[in-house]
């Protein structure tokens, strides 16, 4: 699998986990709904449920849009290093 197969694959899985994880929330939200509680039972339940599903899934956003690294074609690190500015010479 060629390295841009797998970053199409490892961004197709984060989607899917978002995906699964945002079904799994709307789940819960709809039973705490459906429970006979006060209303100050629903609404620590309800924000707790919300830093967990921010928690959850924020980092596998950040992830997906973070932009992409390369070098430039026929650099290693260790040239495109030794010729940045502020690098000392051998």
């Amino acid at each position: 699998m060629s390295r841009e197969e797998q970053r199409q694959a490892m961004r197709a899985t984060r989607e899917n986990l978002i995906a699964e994880l945002e079904e799994l929330y709307l789940r819960a939200f709809d039973r705490i709904g459906d429970q006979k509680l006060g209303e100050g039972a629903i609404a620590r339940l309800t924000q707790l449920l919300l830093r967990s599903r921010e928690a959850a899934i924020t980092p596998l956003r950040q992830e997906i849009e973070a932009p992409l690294i390369t070098s430039a074609p026929g650099t290693d690190d260790a040239t495109a290093t030794a010729g940045s500015p502020g690098a000392s010479a051998p």
